[in-house]
């Protein structure tokens, strides 16, 4: 009988330990899970949102530069009608030859 009670100790012992293993386990999981959220907060958010505002900036300078040439090109052919004509005949030209090969 004194060898069931020693095994039925080790076995409590065993439950202690993996229980106090779960619970560090657990607790370091935890701490990470901070760390990385304080990390995602301090670091990763504010460089996503540098590169979204950098990018919505060059997306408008973009779209400023195609409005400018657009409307220059609208003054050329409203200043050269029959120049852009034939630039635009020619570049009709090249482009049925390069698809005709």
């Amino acid at each position: 009988m004194a060898m069931n009670t020693t095994g039925t100790q080790t076995e409590e012992n065993l439950r202690n330990s993996a229980e106090a293993a779960k619970d560090t386990v657990q607790a370091e999981i935890s701490a990470l899970r901070a760390k990385v959220e304080t990390l995602m907060s301090d670091r990763v958010s504010p460089a996503v949102s540098r590169i979204v505002d950098r990018a919505e900036n060059v997306a408008g300078d973009a779209a400023a530069t195609v409005r400018e040439q657009a409307n220059r090109l609208s003054d050329t052919v409203q200043e050269r009608p029959i120049a852009a004509l034939a630039v635009a005949a020619i570049a009709g030209f090249i482009t049925a030859h390069l698809l005709r090969r």
